[in-house]
């Protein structure tokens, strides 16, 4: 019965520093707000954000990330509420392990999801919402995403 309890409670403690995080980003330099306008992505930053998140392992762990957050959300009620910070993570782990080289920041508000930052295609650009929306519980994906061919690796 302890460590059942201790399992709960540092469960707890994880989501709510989980839920306490800024916005979730595709990269460590994306901007810090969906209102803030996007800095100019390099071409060097754009090859190496490509690589990482064109690697085997980060995919897998991408998808890994979304299948676990979906299961603990399944296991815990109905699978279509889900909580923001939720939102925002998987949004931001299905963008990075799809649209390699963009710099995006997200942010979900009661299934609404904001994305920011830059992308280096039109592709990617028209990629973002349905790939926004294949996550459960997105209901609105608002684009905020800038273009910026000169980044293009």
């Amino acid at each position: 019965m302890n460590k059942l309890m201790s399992l709960a409670l540092s469960s707890v403690l994880l989501l709510g520093a989980i839920a306490c995080e800024n916005n979730a980003k595709t990269s460590s330099d994306a901007p810090g707000s969906t209102t803030v306008k996007p800095s100019d992505l390099d071409q060097e930053e754009a090859q190496g954000n490509q690589e990482d998140a064109s690697s085997r392992i980060r995919r897998d762990q991408l998808n890994a990330d979304i299948r676990a957050r979906e299961q603990r959300n399944n296991a815990g009620g109905n699978e279509y509420e889900r909580a923001d910070s939720d939102l925002a993570s998987e949004v931001r782990s299905k963008l990075e392990a799809n649209l390699p080289a963009s710099k995006l920041t997200i942010d979900a508000k009661n299934g609404e999801v904001t994305v920011s930052g830059i992308v280096v295609s039109q592709q990617q650009l028209d990629k973002i919402e349905p790939l926004a929306k294949e996550i459960k519980g997105v209901k609105n994906v608002v684009v905020k995403a800038a273009l910026d061919r000169a980044a293009e690796p």
